[in-house]
Formats: structure tokens, C-alpha cells, sequence
């Protein structure tokens, strides 16, 4: 499955990955361990404001089956099946929160040597949606696009497009989204051949309100253990973020964010840590 185009969702991912993953405002402990029969355990808090929000889950892999089950503080529970290889080259997802009915969702992925496929179907009584996507090309060059349409008014309600371009030491795309209202155009130049280290930079243009964003940021390895983020935009926002390897598979992430415009405010400060057997 990993040698076609990827899904439409992976076009501009490690721009994403580099300008949005680990960056953190909140606190957040999780700790995990896995029995002899092959169940995680997961233990999740998290501090946001003044309110403390906690969910444990379970994860069990049997075969080509995936079992996700996690249960919250706010008294939900939600469950992920992803079956892989049912019919050759697919995969299927089948997800629900309960108590909401109509959170049900099934996908199903196919992957192709030269293009992959999605369809989701809500499973929701009152605003029943499909949402297509379809991507060609290959690994290192792949377009494409996604759609939602509603069947209840007939009406698409959300359509993109999407380009990406990918070589050894760097990775370009390109995503025209909210119904051609928004572009945003990124470019991902890696510094060594294991691309722990990267600069980016990114623009976004707002059509409808002539707004525009450009955001630069890097990430640098500083050893096997340890890695530095940053990122910085025209809006004066400064974010930075350390991550080590405590032990392994074991990460503390210290993030902060920083508004350039108004050094008066007081920086918010993020802080996670995450324990795995």
C-alpha cells in the first residue's frame, strides 16, 4: 500500500507535521503499558484553563484487525475498527462515539500503484454525508481532490484540490480549499539524509477577506534524543518547542508560544509527556 500516490490527506502532511504537530498549550500527561496478550492500556490527562479532561483507552491487534476502544471523562465512549486487506489493497474503517448515534462513520480506502481512493459515508439520520477523494501520480508526484456532498440538499458542501511534489532533500504542495476561497502553497527542505532537520516556509491566502499568512519554521535534531521547533508567522506569533527522549519511546515536550506584537502578555506555556512501554 506504501508504493502508489498516498491519500488525498497526505498532500502538504509534512509541511502540517513541522508547523502544527507537538506544539502544545496546555498540560498533558499519558502513560502507556501493554500485557502479554497484546492489549495497550493508555492513561490520558490533560489540563486546559482551570478544567482537567481524561480518557483511557485499549488498543488490540489481531491479524489484519485493529480494535480501538477509549473511554472519557464526559462520559463517551468511542470506538475505531480498521480492517486491512478484506478485499486486496483496501483498508476499511469503521468508527462510532457513543452515547451520539449519529457519529457513526465507515470508510473505506483503496490504494493502487498509481492512484488511491476514499469514500466515507456518515452514518448520521438528519444530515447523511459521502465524502470522495481520489489521488494520482505516484510517490513522488501526486494530484488530486475531495469533495462532501450532503444528500438530503444535493449540495456539495466542501470541495479541494491539491498538488504535491516530493524529491530526496525536499517536498512542495500546493492545497486550493474552502470551495476555491482559499490557497495555501508550503515548501519543506530537508538539512540531512535521515530528515530529522528541516526548514519550511508557508503562505495562505484568504480570497474573500484579502488576508494573507506566511509563516516560517524549522526543526533541527539536535542529537538522537533531542529535537528543537520553531516557527514564526507575519502576525507576530512566535512559537518554540523542545522536545527530549527521556527513555525510550518516552518524549517531554516543553512549547511555548510568544505574541511579538505584545510583549506585555504573559507567554502561554505547554507542557507534555508521554511514557510507552
Amino acid at each position: 500500500m506504501n508504493n502508489g500516490p498516498g491519500l488525498f490527506s497526505d498532500i502538504g502532511k509534512t509541511a502540517r507535521d513541522v508547523l502544527t504537530r507537538d506544539y502544545i498549550s496546555d498540560q498533558k500527561f499519558s502513560v502507556s503499558a501493554a500485557s502479554d496478550t497484546g492489549v495497550v492500556l493508555t492513561s490520558t490527562a490533560v489540563k486546559k484553563g482551570g478544567l482537567l479532561n481524561g480518557d483511557v483507552g485499549a488498543q488490540y491487534k489481531y491479524k489484519n484487525t485493529l480494535i480501538d476502544v477509549k473511554f472519557d471523562t464526559e462520559s463517551n465512549i468511542a470506538t475505531t475498527l480498521t480492517f486491512s486487506d478484506i478485499i486486496p489493497s483496501t483498508k476499511t474503517v469503521v468508527a462510532c462515539k457513543l452515547p451520539d448515534y449519529n457519529s457513526g462513520k465507515l470508510e473505506v480506502q483503496y490504494f493502487h500503484r498509481h492512484a488511491t481512493f476514499t469514500s466515507a459515508v456518515a452514518l448520521n439520520k438528519e444530515k447523511p454525508a459521502v465524502d470522495l477523494s481520489a489521488t494520482l501520480g505516484a510517490p513522488t508526484f501526486a494530484f488530486g481532490a475531495e469533495a462532501c456532498y450532503e444528500t438530503p440538499s444535493g449540495k456539495l458542501t466542501k470541495y479541494t484540490a491539491g498538488l504535491s511534489v516530493t524529491r530526496p532533500d525536499s517536498c512542495a504542495s500546493v492545497l486550493l480549499g474552502d470551495k476555491g476561497d482559499s490557497i495555501k502553497a508550503s515548501y519543506v527542505h530537508h538539512l540531512d539524509q535521515v530528515k530529522k532537520s528541516a526548514v519550511i516556509g508557508e503562505i495562505s491566502r484568504k480570497f474573500s477577506t484579502n488576508e494573507n499568512t506566511f509563516t516560517v519554521g524549522g526543526v533541527y535534531s539536535v542529537d538522537n534524543l533531542t529535537v528543537l521547533k520553531a516557527k514564526l508567522n507575519n502576525h507576530g506569533k512566535l512559537f518554540a518547542l523542545l522536545q527530549h527522549e527521556v527513555v525510550p519511546k518516552s518524549l517531554l515536550t516543553i512549547a511555548s508560544e510568544f505574541d511579538t506584537k505584545a510583549l506585555d502578555i504573559t507567554p502561554k506555556l505547554g507542557l507534555s509527556l508521554v511514557l510507552k512501554p
